[in-house]
């Protein structure tokens, strides 16, 4: 009511079984936990709206909307049209990730009246803008699916994530951060193992010698009658004599 505006079906479903979402868990290194991957979906109280108010009480003190670049050119090809920090965009907090920037739940046509489609955007720390999902329901999957690693966010930028983080994302989620490479080769995660290298042992394998061919059993008969038949002849013919 205070901003005018109506939440997107599915988030008011999510904030009807919860308000709102957190969720951490760590990795043990030497022994000691260590804070790695965070899940955060702003309760209802602390759904705040960017650029709505002066960072300083002066009158004169600069506000985000200052920062608005009329030059950038939006909406050209298949890029949406990027977010305002004045008037024209209603802009709320969804999660502060950790200081590396801002997930947003963005109501990109206020004026003259809001209207009800939103998109999900992130602003990173340089206030740039980078386009996530166009429901909350698919960047909640986006969420869980990264598992809330580290700077997850910056792998939907042109910059893509630091080279710590994606440390972690080979660790944890190795074809989420290779999806070029799973695009252009469809065996490249296969496990092309071969266990006779890796088993093979130091040992040399003893050479078989070969065995010299034995003759067959009829032929050892008939070989031995032969013989016995000459050795009895000469007895017969003495015997005769």
């Amino acid at each position: 009511q205070k901003n005018s505006c109506v939440l997107p079906e599915d988030l008011k479903n999510f904030y009807l079984m919860t308000d709102g979402f957190e969720m951490t868990w760590s990795v043990k290194t030497d022994d000691t936990p260590m804070p790695l991957g965070s899940m955060v979906i702003n309760s209802v109280s602390k759904l705040c709206r960017l650029g709505g108010s002066s960072m300083y009480t002066l009158p004169s003190a600069p506000t985000l909307a200052d920062l608005e670049d009329d030059t950038d050119e939006e909406g050209n090809g298949d890029k949406p049209e990027k977010p305002h920090f004045d008037s024209r965009s209603l802009i709320f907090e969804l999660d502060p990730c950790n200081g590396n920037g801002k997930v947003c739940l963005v109501y990109k046509h206020a004026e003259p009246v809001v209207s009800p489609e939103t998109e999900i955007w992130f602003l990173d720390r340089a206030l740039y803008w980078h386009f996530l999902t166009k429901t909350f329901t698919a960047y909640y999957r986006l969420l869980i699916t990264h598992l809330g690693l580290p700077q997850w966010q910056y792998a939907f930028t042109s910059y893509g994530v630091s080279p710590q983080a994606k440390q972690w994302f080979n660790m944890y989620k190795p074809i989420t951060i290779n999806t070029t490479l799973l695009s252009e080769e469809a065996d490249s995660f296969v496990n092309k193992l071969d266990p006779n290298k890796v088993f093979k042992s130091k040992n040399k394998t003893p050479v078989l010698k070969k065995k010299q061919p034995s003759q067959p059993p009829s032929s050892q008969k008939s070989h031995t009658s032969m013989t016995s038949a000459k050795t009895s002849s000469p007895a017969g013919n003495s015997s005769r004599k």
